[in-house]
């Protein structure tokens, strides 16, 4: 296994959540694909799958999140709680390698439209801490 835990294909990039970028296999300096190891791996691993709607992957069409569901709800306690409820039960799931810490949805401060999933885990193996904010853009009502 060498010194990283985990190592997988990028498929994101580094700033994929920060930046609004789209994902797809990223191509390194030197023509070939590039890799991501460490607790960057897992953090990509969790990305892709809150933001993988289930039925997407043919070969996995269980694998995913529900959170594409509540696009169309108000931003409220109510569908705040149905983000939680999908987020922990998706990575419950599919992501045995992390524990959660910390899990909350609000709306979000800057963005009516937009609410924002707090998720903070521990990586089971290593320790190591990473905290994510996940944007959910809400259609406007009529």
């Amino acid at each position: 296994m060498g010194s990283q835990p985990y190592r997988a294909m990028r498929f994101l990039h580094p700033d994929f959540d920060e930046s609004g970028l789209s994902a797809g296999l990223q191509i390194a300096g030197t023509g070939g694909i590039d890799m991501v190891s460490g607790h960057a791996a897992v953090r990509q691993s969790v990305l892709m799958l809150l933001t993988t709607p289930p039925g997407e992957r043919v070969m996995r069409p269980d694998y995913g999140c529900d959170l594409q569901q509540l696009v169309f709800s108000p931003n409220d306690a109510t569908t705040h709680g149905l983000a939680i409820h999908y987020v922990k039960r998706a990575l419950t799931r599919w992501e045995p390698r992390v524990e959660i810490l910390f899990l909350d949805a609000a709306a979000s401060a800057e963005d009516p439209g937009r609410m924002d999933i707090h998720l903070t885990y521990r990586l089971r193996r290593t320790g190591h801490r990473e905290q994510l904010v996940i944007p959910v853009f809400m259609a406007e009502e009529a």
